[in-house]
């Protein structure tokens, strides 16, 4: 691992920010709030139908990369799954609901405990960062103004602006590009090891894996990381 990169990509989601605490939470405040005391169903077991119907849809690829960029339609068209799979038929009351929950949770994303203050070290030391992240335009495009993220980096590659998205190589080449970096020379950061570690393995570039829960490097692991991290600010050192 080379100690003193010329440059670094980071990933946002899963790495910078933090988008799933609070996320059964959020669905569980979200079912309670709508649910019509008319309904043979606690709110808990809606929200056990959801959690189903959530792991379905994100299980598939097609159905994934279809709805990271339609985020509010997928919540949407997960609800109504949902909603069909204990016979209700309220599709209106379905689609509020998960407007509700996408707000929610929306205003929950936070950075990680010292992601912001590893940012601005490594802008401190005069290090160019890109940020490459997944997702549809408006979405994502909020995240970063939201937590303010544009102020380090020299680059912002978000998928539904630039037209593709990790893993292709083409995001991370431009990337490179852009900071003027050859991928020997660079690092990159992220939590998923498909489309983060593996495509940049790849490109030779040296990758540093978030792996937060600790769980370890699967037996069946697209590719291996340089490094592994519990979280970015166990890089600045």
């Amino acid at each position: 691992m080379i100690h003193q990169p010329e440059a670094i990509l980071f990933d946002m989601d899963g790495t910078i920010l933090d988008w799933t605490t609070g996320m059964e939470e959020s669905w569980l405040e979200s079912c309670e709030k709508h649910h019509d005391p008319s309904w043979p169903h606690a709110p808990a077991r809606l929200h056990d139908a959801i959690r189903a119907r959530r792991t379905w849809f994100w299980s598939d690829a097609a159905r994934a990369a279809r709805g990271r960029m339609d985020l509010d339609g997928a919540s949407r068209e997960i609800v109504r799954h949902a909603f069909a799979d204990l016979g209700l038929d309220a599709a209106d009351v379905a689609h509020d609901l998960a407007d509700y929950y996408r707000a929610l949770r929306s205003a929950a994303i936070a950075p990680y405990p010292g992601a912001i203050e590893t940012l601005a070290a490594f802008r401190e030391r005069g290090i160019p960062l890109a940020l490459i992240t997944n997702g549809e335009a408006r979405n994502q495009r909020r995240s970063v103004v939201q937590h303010q993220l544009e102020r380090f980096f020299d680059c912002i590659v978000i998928e539904g602006e630039f037209g593709v998205g990790k893993p292709d190589e083409r995001v991370f080449r431009h990337a490179l590009a852009a900071v003027g970096c050859d991928p020997e020379a660079a690092w990159m950061v992220g939590d998923s090891l498909e489309a983060d570690i593996a495509p940049a393995v790849a490109l030779g570039i040296h990758t540093v894996w978030v792996d937060e829960t600790g769980a370890g490097l699967p037996a069946r692991a697209p590719a291996r990381p340089h490094r592994i991290v519990r979280a970015i600010s166990e890089l600045v050192g």
